[in-house]
């Protein structure tokens, strides 16, 4: 009975020694040192979509790219084709510098409303690169009375000069006239050697041994 009675009495004492020391404890030490970084942890959900920035300064160019095929009305163009429309803006930029311009298919006449002679009129195509004009057809023929003036009803055509050649039945090369339209009595045959043909009001072809005459000059390309 003794024993128990000590041993419950030093179980006593033990209990409050604890709970003196607990209540003596002193203030927490320093912060020690940070531990390694643990492992990633599992990704989080996406967050919401923030307001759109300020519009940022342009970048620099880039490089020129390489040179891509030519199209015209969503179609491809050779350059045999490309060359052609070249050839044609740089027509109609030609003609336009006239007074007088019509076009006939892929012809145009072609004149500054002057008249001169035959030769004058030969002359002043040639310079520019160009022909005195021949009709080739009834359409084409109609269309070239147009540049006649009130006063003067006449122009000079691409016909050969010298009858002994062809009976004016060649142009001023020498081809073969595909299309005439003579008027009645023509090719004058009084005239047998140099005769020049003109273009007349009511679209005939007459020949006249005066080639020094006045008739408007038209050219053809």
């Amino acid at each position: 009975m003794y024993c128990m009675r000590m041993f419950l009495l030093f179980c006593v004492l033990c209990l409050m020694s604890s709970t003196g020391q607990s209540q003596l404890q002193g203030p927490p030490g320093p912060k020690g040192d940070r531990g390694d970084v643990g492992p990633p942890g599992p990704a989080g959900r996406p967050g919401l979509l923030g307001p759109i920035g300020r519009l940022g300064f342009p970048g620099a160019r880039g490089r020129i790219g390489l040179p891509g095929s030519v199209t015209l009305c969503g179609q491809g163009v050779s350059g045999q084709e490309l060359e052609t429309l070249k050839n044609s803006l740089a027509k109609l930029e030609l003609v336009m510098t006239y007074d007088f311009v019509r076009t006939v298919g892929q012809k145009y006449f072609v004149s500054y409303k002057k008249r001169d002679s035959f030769s004058r009129a030969i002359e002043f195509c040639s310079q520019r690169g160009l022909e005195l004009a021949l009709p080739q057809n009834e359409e084409e023929n109609n269309m070239l009375t147009q540049v006649f003036g009130d006063d003067n009803k006449t122009a000079w055509i691409n016909v050969n000069t010298n009858k002994a050649e062809g009976n004016f039945e060649a142009d001023m090369k020498n081809r073969p006239l595909t299309f005439t339209k003579w008027g009645e009595g023509q090719p004058d045959k009084s005239i047998q050697d140099t005769g020049c043909t003109m273009l007349s009001e009511n679209a005939f072809w007459r020949v006249t041994h005066d080639c020094s005459l006045n008739a408007y000059i038209v050219c053809q390309m």
